[in-house]
């Protein structure tokens, strides 16, 4: 609804009173959340540790590019180190109006498999991180409730309570995002089981500006109901350098050649 004023005066009196002029709502939040600009290309070298309730760390080096077209992600990740996961490669493509097509290939069968819609709750990898939590939604998927507004870990948010419209496309009852305000990046995210008890939860931990684009350059994935961790740290990044569109293919993860 458009509110019209005489003059600059009106308006600044009704900022000065604390009226919001254009009230914002969850789905407008997410919407937000959704539309941040983001690279066209994109290519980085990932740390990942796997850490688990005793402390011990598993230490792994993944490579991954990244492409978006026509509003569509795909990303393919290698891993490079240790020797047991090494040369495990990873396709996922986001397609219009349907769930993302997702493969892997392992070395040690020389084999790549379609990932299948009822794996979407397994473990990516040893990772506290499943296949669903990879996947894309649509805004629309959820029904989105603007709680409050909270600061955390130093970032002003907006605090949105998102519960999937249809509950079988979710692994999780529902989520709640906390949405930087500067940025509208989400810097911490909790996720509930289907009892509603609180399972995980996403922090990111240092956010920086690359070429313009706000990235999470150190993220910390935590089960809290196991303990487990899996934190993962951008060791460095290029963005908008095109990248071969035959990298996404099933015939670049079986070879690993450009």
């Amino acid at each position: 609804m458009r509110l019209f004023v005489k003059n600059a005066a009106a308006l600044g009196f009704l900022l000065a009173a604390g009226v919001s002029v254009f009230a914002l709502d969850g789905r407008t939040v997410m919407q937000q959340a959704d539309d941040v600009k983001k690279p066209d290309y994109s290519h980085t070298l990932v740390k990942m540790d796997l850490i688990e309730k005793n402390g011990q760390v598993e230490t792994r080096v993944v490579e991954q590019w990244g492409m978006r077209k026509n509003g569509l992600n795909s990303v393919v990740m290698i891993f490079r180190s240790p020797a047991s996961v090494k040369n495990t490669r990873f396709l996922q493509i986001e397609n219009e109006g349907r769930a993302d097509d997702k493969w892997i290939y392992l070395p040690a069968l020389r084999n790549t498999r379609r990932i299948a819609a009822s794996e979407g709750d397994k473990s990516f990898m040893g990772t506290d991180a499943t296949y669903d939590d990879m996947s894309s939604r649509e805004v629309d998927d959820d029904r989105h409730e603007l709680l409050e507004e909270k600061s955390i870990n130093g970032f002003a948010c907006y605090v949105v309570r998102s519960e999937p419209v249809d509950p079988d496309s979710s692994q999780y009852q529902y989520r709640v995002s906390y949405i930087d305000k500067a940025t509208m990046v989400p810097v911490f995210v909790q996720m509930y089981d289907k009892q509603g008890g609180l399972v995980k939860e996403l922090t990111v931990e240092r956010l920086q500006n690359v070429n313009g684009y706000d990235t999470p350059v150190e993220t910390l994935l935590e089960n809290v109901q196991t303990g487990h961790a899996t934190r993962m740290v951008i060791t460095n990044i290029e963005v908008d350098k095109p990248v071969p569109d035959k990298v996404f293919t099933q015939n670049f993860l079986n070879t690993g050649r450009f």
